[in-house]
């Protein structure tokens, strides 16, 4: 079987989809990727596990011309491959590649489309339901199997898409690179970061977003340091809100508790070392760092959102509050860390089947492997 993945930019291949590779080439399949080249932005990412890359210029603006070079090259592309299964992700790389792929699509080649969140979901703005709703309704008809990860995606493109339906327990976390490690470990890490033994840590990790929301966890860290003075917020992660976010900490006199990590390809050491994770974003599919921090024992304190609400219940493995609500998040942020609740247990408990082990075996049933 030969297998083209595409996606707006590589790094979401490198990032989200290694299992997916690892199975089809334990299977014997040959795999191509096609997305944009942005790896020079990734400290770290190498995508060098398929058998052959493709620059494509995707963009994430539907108003972008480069999408219609992005389709130019790869109908090029798939009629010059001819390929099983081509496998697409991200709205545009989706949109853009079931576009290309409609006549391969009639000679027998299958699409399949990941996911990763839909724009419209309980709570979203109406806007949302209003644009993206009806495109990928549409576009459903032009896709043989719709995989999803959340189960509220599932149960609507269930009852509402023309499409093959599945879903999955996420994308599949490295359970060779996330874990616990060794407590002397963790006593270098937090040398390293030239912090004592006893300081509380506060990790946050991903872009530097509006949607990611680390303004309402800067105010709350400010009511945080007034309770617990020996404590550091961890920032991992760049964009563009960098240069906001460092003018807010230093409004707030902030800086002696903030420690930037910036983009970073050791997030296990940092989980490892935190007290807790917190996550405040708006909108989320299911994101992986939550997993990552279950897997290695950690508590979370996230925003109300689709994708928070399937890994983290209340007073179980962490505490849900609303993204606008600097005050509960910092109080929900002091009860884990002033209390002796161990989370370890229940944590790898609930993290289990969004493990790569678990997410394999759901791939393989739906690639008829």
């Amino acid at each position: 079987m030969k297998v083209l993945l595409t996606a707006t930019v590589q790094s979401h291949i490198c990032q989200f989809h290694k299992p997916l590779v690892e199975v089809l080439h334990e299977h014997g399949c040959e795999v191509h990727v096609a997305a944009r080249d942005n790896l020079a932005e990734k400290n770290g990412l190498k995508l060098d596990f398929v058998e052959k890359v493709f620059n494509v210029s995707f963009a994430r603006s539907p108003k972008s011309k480069d999408n219609l070079h992005a389709f130019k090259e790869l109908k090029r592309i798939i009629n010059e491959e001819d390929y099983d299964v081509i496998h697409c992700n991200t709205p545009m790389g989706g949109i853009v590649t079931r576009l290309a792929a409609k006549k391969a699509r009639k000679n027998g080649t299958k699409i399949y489309y990941t996911a990763h969140g839909f724009h419209f979901y309980k709570g979203a703005p109406k806007k949302n339901w209003v644009i993206y709703y009806p495109i990928e309704k549409f576009f459903s008809r032009m896709t043989d199997k719709l995989i999803t990860i959340t189960k509220e995606d599932y149960e609507l493109a269930k009852r509402k898409f023309h499409c093959e339906v599945e879903y999955i327990h996420g994308v599949g976390v490295d359970t060779k690179k996330i874990g616990i490690i060794p407590i002397d470990e963790k006593k270098k890490i937090k040398k390293d970061l030239g912090v004592d033994e006893n300081t509380k840590i506060i990790l946050n990790i991903g872009e530097l977003l509006p949607n990611k929301n680390q303004k309402t966890l800067i105010k709350a860290i400010e009511l945080v340091v007034n309770r617990i003075n020996n404590c550091k917020l961890l920032i991992a992660g760049n964009g563009r809100e960098r240069e906001s976010l460092e003018q807010l900490i230093k409004e707030r006199k902030l800086e002696p508790y903030i420690i930037w990590l910036g983009y970073t390809t050791k997030i296990n050491q940092y989980l490892n070392v935190c007290d807790v994770l917190v996550a405040c974003s708006y909108r989320e599919g299911l994101p992986l760092n939550l997993v990552e921090a279950m897997l290695c024992g950690k508590p979370i304190v996230a925003s109300i959102n689709r994708g928070h609400r399937e890994l983290v219940k209340n007073d179980v493995n962490g505490y849900l509050v609303s993204p606008d609500d600097p005050q509960d998040f910092s109080e929900k942020i002091c009860e884990v860390l002033q209390g002796h609740k161990d989370y370890i247990e229940v944590a790898l408990k609930m993290a289990d089947a969004f493990t790569d082990k678990n997410v394999k075996l759901e791939l393989e049933s739906i690639y008829n492997l």
